[in-house]
């Protein structure tokens, strides 16, 4: 008897936990089973899934398509069953949902209560994070992302636009004085991030043309949301996302400095697993936001 499903579900594990003991324990096998599982697999597909070695599993290039592949199968097998056990006439299940600290903030967590009221039975499991997290390692359904997107298998919707602006305090500028050039950001107190992707450069115009300005600080953070609150304490200068401080301008907690040095934009879209088969609650969930998240981004 075909029992390709069963199979799937122990690769998963195996990758999931990153050792073949770990997922044993966890599938109440022994070891060498799922190793001897896996390695039926290997030899059925002609390929190797995993390199191996004393320390770690690391996934071949065709291990991560069948990891890829098996997820979506699985998950969409999971929702077939649900509905017909349940007889559910609408989505139900979980939806695991990654976006950036401040977009989840002033985004996402607004529209929930209004999604909850169309679907109550899509639990939302919501991580905000400034760095970028592994969709398929982190079980992650949906990420909302800003920046370039890089060559992959995930699909995507365009949310829209971001533009970097940056902001201080209007007690910190009447300590330090307002800066009239990107010259003078070299004695203010510049504020930035510590994780993978940041850089202590800030892509700034002058003279017609994009220049990378080395800014210091005395501050790493590993997300806009305490950027931004430690800007509207005066702490120092921010360099933050629009959508992000658009609302502490309009109250005068922030002011814009530099506007003509401002450039970078970045776009803004929800990143899914790719494959044939997108989960009911996937698709909800992304029906409902994408739409409204577009609108957010294109508010005055």
């Amino acid at each position: 008897m075909d029992n390709r499903a069963g199979e799937m579900q122990v690769f998963v594990r195996v990758v999931e936990t990153g050792s073949f003991s770990e997922a044993a324990r966890q599938l109440l096998a022994s070891p060498s089973t799922i190793s001897k599982l896996v390695l039926r697999i290997e030899q059925r597909l002609g390929v190797r899934l995993f390199e191996r070695s004393t320390r770690r599993l690391a996934l071949t290039d065709e291990g991560r398509l069948y990891y890829e592949r098996s997820q979506a199968l699985l998950a969409e097998l999971d929702d077939i069953e649900q509905a017909l056990a349940r007889g559910a006439r609408h989505a139900r299940g979980t939806v695991r949902v990654n976006a950036s600290v401040g977009f989840g903030t002033w985004g996402i967590e607004p529209l929930l209560p209004v999604f909850w009221e169309a679907h109550p039975d899509i639990l939302v499991d919501l991580s905000l994070s400034d760095d970028l997290v592994d969709l398929y390692l982190e079980r992650t359904d949906i990420a909302f992302r800003i920046g370039a997107l890089g060559d992959s298998s995930l699909r995507a919707r365009r949310i829209g636009v971001a533009r970097r602006r940056m902001v201080a305090a209007p007690a910190y500028l009447e300590r330090h004085g307002v800066p009239e050039s990107i010259e003078d950001l070299d004695r203010h107190n510049c504020l930035g991030f510590n994780f993978r992707r940041a850089s202590p450069v800030w892509p700034l115009r002058q003279g017609g043309r994009i220049v990378d300005r080395m800014v210091r600080g005395n501050l790493l953070a590993n997300n806009g949301e305490t950027v931004r609150r430690l800007a509207i304490a005066g702490a120092g200068i921010a360099r933050l996302a629009d959508f992000h401080i658009d609302r502490d301008i309009a109250a005068g907690l922030l002011v814009e400095v530099l506007a003509e040095s401002g450039h970078d934009c970045e776009e803004v879209h929800a990143l899914y697993p790719g494959g044939r088969h997108v989960p009911q609650r996937v698709r909800v969930f992304l029906d409902f936001m994408v739409p409204r998240l577009q609108a957010f981004m294109k508010r005055p």
